[in-house]
Parts: structure tokens; C-alpha cells; sequence
């Protein structure tokens, strides 16, 4: 799991915002109670008086030889809970309140093997950081393998359909130890965008963290942070946070504007990826022809020797949708 630092305690200090309210929440509750059933108070009293003499005399070493007293703990139980139920209130009105009793607001439970582990509503916030910082969010929704069709495919465009489908899933199974980065090429609406987003989505449910650019919103980004002169601490934690995400993907590479700011930038990124041991998706309409015409040597050839190509070819899916539902 890749939670920043600042991300880890965020969640940690929604914990301790919640465990106060809580305890606020149940001291209102008893007030409440000793408002409307003064007899509540004095049972409380009375357990409390009774708390103090056992730890005096054991403080005084002298429990032993002092008469044997009953106590008076489960009777005084008894009596609160019907106090409360003949009050209208549930027997466990004054319960410790907790938002999530599995680990009662603190995020962690005992495993069987002694260890602590995050509980399910870590893991649930966990999740949902990842997801906001994937920029994925309007896209997730359908992007899934299950959602796939094969639909206007036929022949040798069926094929490697079929061959990029099988490549994404061994992706996903093997990430992160073997998978390594994947090139998805091929003309528009052949599904390289669709594939990049079914992976994201396997690997986020996994707990993976993944973001997700556009060629255009990447480098622009890149080049406001620096161009500003005031914008050097953001430029240092984007760059940071870029080559740790567990996976990167460049969407619509070649829609950019060139330049040499961009072409450096985009070697700079694989360059820096691959010595963290970290995957990327690219996805592009280019071929490989204008791939190596458009970007330099260096570019185009860590792309060759790094990334696996996966080329899609065919017609324009969403526009074929479009034009049936017309009929």
C-alpha cells in the first residue's frame, strides 16, 4: 500500500476526531440520564465508592486480612439496565459509542497470528485516497474487464483484441513483481484507453496506487511547476509522488505540444520509474514509425526495450455505438 505520509496521518487523525466525539457523544448521553433518573447517579456513586475502597485496601496491603465483601457490582448492573429500560432507553443506552466496533476507532484490530493489521474501515478510507489521487474517478465506473466487448471485431482486429485483453490480465496478476510497463498503440476508438482504465481498476481494488494523466494535463502540469519560480517545493513533491505511484499512465500520448521541455520530461519519467522498479501504461494513437519520428532516439528506444506493445487495430467503437444508436 502507497499512502503518503501526510495521507497516513490524515486518516489517523480522523480516528481521534471520531473517538472524541464519541466520548463527548456518551458523556452527553449521561448527563442526560442523570438528569431524568437521579437514581442513575447514585448507582454510579455507588460503584465508584466501591472502586476506591477495594484499591485502598489494596494499596494498604491489607485486602487479606479484611472481611470478604460481596460485590455489589452485578446487582447495581441490574439495576441500571432496568432503570433504563423502564426509563424508554435500550439497556445499552450508555455503552461506550463506537463508529466502528470492530476496532473501536482505532484503525487497527489483533490478528489470529497476535499481530496488529488495519481494520476493514482503514482499508475502506485507504481505498478511497487511492482512488481520488488516480484521477480515475468519472471513468472507474465501467472500465472493468467484465465490461469488455468484442463487439465490431472480426478477423485479425478480434485477435489482438483478444491477445491485449490476455496481456492486461497477466499484467494485473504478476503486478507488481514481473509485469513491467505495456505501450498500447493503434488508431482511435480501438480500446487502449478502456484496457488502461481496467487495469487501474484491478490494480486499485488490489490497494495499488495508480494515477492516471492525460499526455496534455501531465506535461502542463510539469511545466507549471517549472516555470513558477514559487512553484519549486510543488514541482519537488508532483515529481516525488510521480515516481513512487506503484503505477503511472499516460494517456493519449503524442496530443501534447512538442517540445524539448516535453520530450525531456517524458524520458525523465521512464527514466526515473524504471530505476524504482515501477510500471507505466502509455497509450497512443501514434504508430511506432511517428512515435520514433516525433520523440528522440532515447525516448523511442527505452520505449522499445522497456515496454511491451500491444498494437489495437480496427474501427472507431464508440463511433460505430453512436451511429447504431441512430438506427
Amino acid at each position: 500500500m502507497s499512502l503518503s505520509a501526510s495521507q497516513y496521518q490524515s486518516i489517523m487523525r480522523g480516528y481521534e476526531i471520531t473517538r472524541d466525539n464519541n466520548r463527548h457523544l456518551a458523556e452527553d448521553r449521561r448527563e442526560e440520564i442523570y438528569r431524568k433518573i437521579p437514581q442513575f447517579k447514585e448507582l454510579d456513586a455507588a460503584v465508584a465508592d466501591y472502586a476506591s475502597r477495594r484499591v485502598r485496601l489494596l494499596l494498604e496491603q491489607s485486602s487479606a486480612a479484611a472481611p470478604a465483601e460481596k460485590s455489589p457490582i452485578p446487582d447495581i448492573t441490574a439495576r441500571r439496565k432496568k432503570l433504563l429500560l423502564d426509563a424508554g432507553y435500550p439497556e445499552d443506552y450508555l455503552d461506550p459509542i463506537y463508529t466502528c466496533p470492530i476496532c473501536q476507532d482505532t484503525g487497527y484490530v489483533r490478528a489470529q497470528n497476535g499481530l496488529r493489521e488495519k481494520c476493514q474501515c482503514f482499508l475502506k478510507q485507504e481505498m478511497d485516497f487511492l482512488y481520488q489521487q488516480s484521477n480515475l474517478l468519472g471513468v472507474l465506473a465501467t472500465e472493468r474487464f467484465e465490461n469488455l466487448s468484442y463487439s465490431y471485431r472480426e478477423g485479425e482486429d478480434l485477435e489482438k483484441l483478444q491477445g491485449a485483453v490476455r496481456i492486461s490480465r497477466e499484467f494485473v496478476e504478476t503486478f507488481p513483481n514481473v509485469s513491467g510497463n505495456l505501450l498500447f498503440y493503434g488508431t482511435v476508438g480501438t480500446g487502449k484507453s478502456f484496457l488502461s482504465g481496467c487495469i487501474a481498476n484491478a490494480l486499485l481494488d488490489k490497494g495499488f496506487s495508480v494515477v492516471y494523466f492525460s499526455a496534455v494535463s501531465l506535461f502542463e502540469t510539469l511545466a507549471r511547476y517549472s516555470f513558477n519560480g514559487n512553484s519549486k517545493e510543488s514541482l519537488y513533491n508532483f515529481c516525488k509522488e510521480l515516481y513512487n505511484y506503484d503505477l503511472v499512465i499516460v494517456d493519449d500520448l503524442g496530443t501534447e505540444v512538442l517540445s524539448s521541455f516535453v520530450t525531456s520530461q517524458l524520458f525523465s519519467l521512464m527514466n526515473e520509474r524504471e530505476m524504482r522498479h515501477k510500471s507505466m501504461i502509455i497509450s497512443t494513437n501514434l504508430n511506432l514509425s511517428e512515435l520514433r519520428d516525433r520523440y528522440s532516439d532515447r525516448v523511442f528506444s527505452r520505449l522499445s526495450k522497456s515496454f511491451q506493445m500491444c498494437k489495437l487495430s480496427g474501427p472507431d467503437v464508440r463511433m460505430c455505438q453512436k451511429l447504431n444508436a441512430r438506427i
